[in-house]
């Protein structure tokens, strides 16, 4: 009942926000891009911070003083649950987006938002798209829109994490974006622990080093995967016990 209740909460704190959300598409209609930025930015922030204070999640962050201020980054983490994307918004200070699966494209209000933070959607199933998908993201990162990339794929939800997938990489070296490592520590307990949202847990994230990708030859690139994901995940505790097989 406690879940239902916190996501009704969440679903009425969206509709209060739909004049705001009709007045940053009409911006992006007429083309008004620092306006609709500006009204986007001041939104969604918010919104993630709120997501944390539903839950009672206490933050704790480390390392935001390395966060290069004059230009967009991709950001680079493990991913351990759903409450990953409202951190990374709400407490990095940064302006940025994600790549999404094309279904959340879909999603009535949702899918507004999304394409106002300038998500780009990617069909996984198809190649060539999902290729193009990268290239688009790639350009709005050139544009100065920092990026979210989540190498491992999936949720570790607690148990180990999964191998960081080098083509997720391609989009910080097309870009020549600085790649900024971040490491995720207790989101899972919020919701994929039990199935359900459990209130009361205490979440790190922690800001790494920037790594430069500009003028990098294949081999430095090819070495780079590897790199990052001991950066990010040297960091995290021992992970839960994997479930016995069925």
């Amino acid at each position: 009942m406690g879940s239902i209740f916190t996501l009704i909460r969440l679903a009425i704190y969206m509709l209060k926000q739909n004049k705001l959300r009709r007045l940053a598409l009409k911006y992006d209609k007429e083309g008004n891009i620092a306006e609709r930025d500006r009204v986007v930015n001041s939104i969604v922030p918010v919104w993630a911070k709120y997501c944390f204070e539903l839950t009672k999640s206490t933050v704790e962050v480390h390392g935001l003083e390395k966060l290069p201020q004059d230009r967009a980054v991709v950001f680079i983490g493990n991913h351990q649950g759903n409450m990953d994307i409202p951190l990374l918004f709400g407490f990095l200070g940064k302006p940025m987006t994600f790549v999404a699966k094309a279904e959340l494209g879909k999603v009535p209000l949702l899918s507004d938002w999304m394409k106002l933070l300038q998500c780009t959607f990617i069909e996984r199933k198809s190649p060539r798209k999902s290729i193009q998908a990268i290239h688009d993201a790639a350009e709005g990162v050139k544009k100065g829109y920092s990026q979210v990339i989540f190498p491992e794929g999936t949720r570790s939800k607690g148990f180990a994490h999964h191998e960081f997938k080098a083509g997720s990489f391609k989009l910080a070296f097309m870009s020549e974006a600085p790649i900024v490592p971040v490491t995720i520590d207790g989101t899972w307990r919020i919701f994929e622990e039990k199935g359900k949202i459990v209130k009361g847990n205490h979440v790190k994230l922690t800001v790494h080093d920037p790594i430069e990708t500009k003028g990098l030859s294949r081999d430095q690139q090819a070495e780079i995967p590897a790199m990052v994901e001991k950066i990010v995940c040297e960091h995290l505790p021992a992970p839960r016990p994997a479930l016995p097989a069925k």
